[in-house]
Formats: structure tokens, sequence, C-alpha cells
């Protein structure tokens, strides 16, 4: 499967995978699987990465019907500003593809921040590592497995 399977299984981490037929010309893949999976946008989580002023990567984990907030980003992490991510940075620290970035399974353990207004729902859904394949699991289990903090990271 993906990395990002392989580590929830080794784990016995309780999870569901889901797969759909992922359509390239879509303007947002997590929106897309928010559609075509038929799910809540405020459940399914964007994977994104962001530089800090010293180079430092990080993973912030929002909410796909919003966007994130670097600034809130920048203070979770103890830093003065944050910046996204060059993609070919990102895709090389994570192993995976812009549009198929899991916070699970990442080639390099980055720091990481899931929204915080993941805590009220019992289970998130998250890309697995693949255009076309979410994984759906609770926030508690998320943070487990990427050593995350929970923060108010995302805007509406």
């Amino acid at each position: 499967m993906t990395p990002a399977i392989d580590l929830l299984k080794k784990a016995r981490a309780e999870h569901r995978v889901h797969s759909y037929s992922h359509d390239p010309k879509a303007p947002s893949y997590g929106l897309e699987a928010a559609e075509k999976l038929g799910l809540d946008p405020a459940r399914v989580f964007k994977t994104l990465l962001a530089a800090t002023e010293k180079g430092e990567l990080l993973v912030a984990v929002v909410p796909v019907c919003g966007s994130l907030d670097l600034k809130a980003l920048a203070t979770a992490a103890g830093a003065k500003k944050a910046d996204m991510a060059d993609p070919q940075a990102a895709q090389r620290a994570t192993g995976y593809l812009v549009g198929g970035i899991s916070p699970l399974g990442q080639k390099k353990r980055l720091r990481t921040f899931i929204d915080d207004s993941a805590q009220q729902y019992p289970s998130i859904h998250v890309s697995a590592g693949r255009r076309g394949l979410e994984v759906e699991l609770s926030a508690a289990v998320l943070a487990e497995h990427t050593q995350a903090r929970f923060a108010a990271i995302g805007r509406p």
C-alpha cells in the first residue's frame, strides 16, 4: 500500500482506508476527496508543509474547507514566522507527492501540528499517501502516530 497505511497496520492502530477515482483536473484534492466519498469537508483534513524562518519544515493538518493560519502555526511552533514550504522540499522530506502527502509514514520525522477542531469529531480523514486514497482515524490516533500537538492553526 503506502508507508502511511503500513505504519497504521504495523501499530495495529484503528483505521479505515477509503479510495476513490482521482480526477487530475480537480482544483482541490481535499475537497475532491470530501465530495467523492460523500464526507463533511470539516472532517477531511489536508496536510500542508511550512518552513520557519530558520528553515525547519513543519507539518500542518487543517480542514480542507478552511486554510492554514501561518502566524498561528509559527506561534504554536515557537518560531517568529512561517511560510509555505517549497513543494519540492516537501516531497523530498515526506517521500510523498504534493496532493497525496500524508501526515503519517513520512521519510523524515517533522514536527506536526493538528488543528484543534479535529478533536470534536469521532473520526477524521487524512491522505493515506496517494491521490485518491484517504484514511479514516481518530484525531488522537493521528496525534499518537505523528507525535503531533493540537493547536488552533486553521482558519475557516
